[in-house]
C-alpha cells in the first residue's frame, strides 16, 4: 500500500462520509462549515491553489485540498470532505473537473447543501452551489479560477473576490490573498472571522502526492486570520528563498546564493535563525570571511547559537576543522 492510499484509508476512519464509496454523501449534514474560498490556476507558472477563511475552527483541515500537477479543491457549506480526495483522484486519472464534480454530485444524497469547486492543471474549472446553501450564497468563475461563499453578510462577496483576484498583478498566492481580503472588505462571513488556510502547489506532477507544495499554511484560531495568513505567506516566501539559496550553494553559484539570502532577509527582518543558517552555509562552502558578520549578527540576537557551533561537524553541517570552529566562536 503506497502512502497516498494509506493516507486516504486513514482519513476514512476519521471523517464522516468517507467510510466507503457507497456511503458518499450519506452522512447527516449537520455542521455548516460556512465560508468563502477560491480555487485558482496560474497559466504562467502552472501553480494551482486554494485559499479559504471562515468563522469555524481549523477550516483548512477540511475545506482545502490540492496536489501538484493535478488540481485543487474547496469543499464547504455543510461540508462533505470526500469531495477533496475523490475529486483529486478522478482528475489524476484524467477526468475533466466538470465531469468529476458532476459524477460526485450525482452520488451525493445531500448535494443541495454542498458547495464545491475544482480546478485542474489545465486551468479548467467546475463549481457547484446547492440550492439549500445558507443565504447569502454564491459562486462566480473567471479564467482559471472560481470563488464561492455561503452564509455571507451580504450578496456582494463573490463579486468582490473576483474583482480583487483579477486586479492583483502578483503571483498566485498574492492573487488568492487579495481575493480573501476583497471578501472581507465587503462584509465576509456574517458570523465574523476565526480561521484561514492557503495551499499552493506546483504545476508539475510529482512522484508522491505530498511533494510540490509551494505554500501550505493554516491559521486555526485567530482574531484576524486573514492578516495572520498574509504575514505567514510573506514568511513562507522568505524561507522558500532561503531554500533556493541553499540549492545555489550546492550548485556552486555563491553570487546567486547571496542574492537569494539577501532577498529572504529583506522579507523577514530580525529572523536570527535565517541569519545563522546563512552564515553556516557560507562557512561550510568555504566563504568563511563572508560568513563572520552573519555569525556575529546571529550570536548577538540569540547567544545560544554559539553553543550549537561545535555540534555541527558531527552532522557534517560544518567541516570537522577545530581552527574553523575557533575562528567562528571568536567572533565578537
Amino acid at each position: 500500500m503506497n502512502r497516498l492510499y494509506a493516507a486516504t484509508f486513514a482519513i476514512t476512519l476519521l471523517l464522516p462520509g468517507l467510510a466507503a464509496a457507497e456511503d458518499f454523501g450519506a452522512a447527516d449534514p449537520r455542521r455548516p462549515i460556512a465560508t468563502y474560498s477560491i480555487v485558482a490556476h496560474d497559466p504562467e507558472t502552472g501553480e494551482m491553489g486554494v485559499a479559504v477563511q471562515s468563522h469555524w475552527f481549523s477550516v483548512g483541515s477540511i475545506v482545502s485540498w490540492a496536489e501538484a500537477g493535478v488540481g485543487a479543491v474547496a469543499t464547504q457549506s455543510f461540508v462533505e470532505p470526500a469531495y477533496g480526495p475523490r475529486g483529486l483522484d478522478a482528475i489524476r486519472k484524467g477526468t475533466a473537473p466538470e465531469k468529476a464534480l458532476s459524477d460526485l454530485i450525482a452520488r451525493d444524497e445531500n448535494e443541495n447543501v454542498r458547495q464545491v469547486a475544482f480546478v485542474d492543471s489545465k486551468g479548467r474549472i467546475a463549481a457547484h452551489t446547492g440550492d439549500k446553501a445558507i443565504i447569502h450564497a454564491c459562486d462566480q468563475q473567471g479564467e482559471g479560477y472560481s470563488v464561492q461563499a455561503n452564509l455571507m453578510e451580504n450578496d456582494t462577496v463573490c463579486a468582490a473576490m473576483a474583482a480583487a483576484f483579477a486586479a492583483s498583478d502578483g503571483d498566485l498566492a498574492e492573487k488568492m490573498m487579495a481575493a480573501l481580503e476583497g471578501a472581507q472588505s465587503t462584509g465576509g462571513d456574517i458570523r465574523g472571522k476565526q480561521s484561514a488556510s492557503m495551499i499552493v502547489v506546483e504545476g508539475e506532477r510529482k512522484d508522491n502526492p505530498w511533494e510540490g507544495r509551494v505554500i501550505d499554511l493554516r491559521i486555526e484560531d485567530h482574531a484576524e486570520p486573514i492578516k495572520e495568513l498574509r504575514r505567514l505567506m510573506i514568511l513562507n516566501r522568505a524561507y522558500n528563498l532561503m531554500n533556493a539559496g541553499d540549492a545555489a550553494v550546492t550548485e556552486g553559484d555563491m553570487e546567486k546564493a547571496n542574492e537569494l539570502y539577501a532577498a529572504a532577509a529583506e522579507l523577514a527582518p530580525g529572523n536570527h535563525e535565517m541569519v545563522f543558517w546563512r552564515a553556516v552555509t557560507l562557512a561550510g562552502a568555504g566563504d568563511v570571511e563572508a560568513s563572520l558578520p552573519y555569525f556575529k549578527e546571529a550570536f548577538d540576537a540569540w547567544p545560544l547559537w554559539r553553543e550549537l557551533i561545535p555540534r555541527l561537524p558531527a552532522s557534517d553541517i560544518l567541516p570537522d576543522d577545530p581552527a574553523l570552529i575557533e575562528q567562528i566562536l571568536a567572533v565578537e
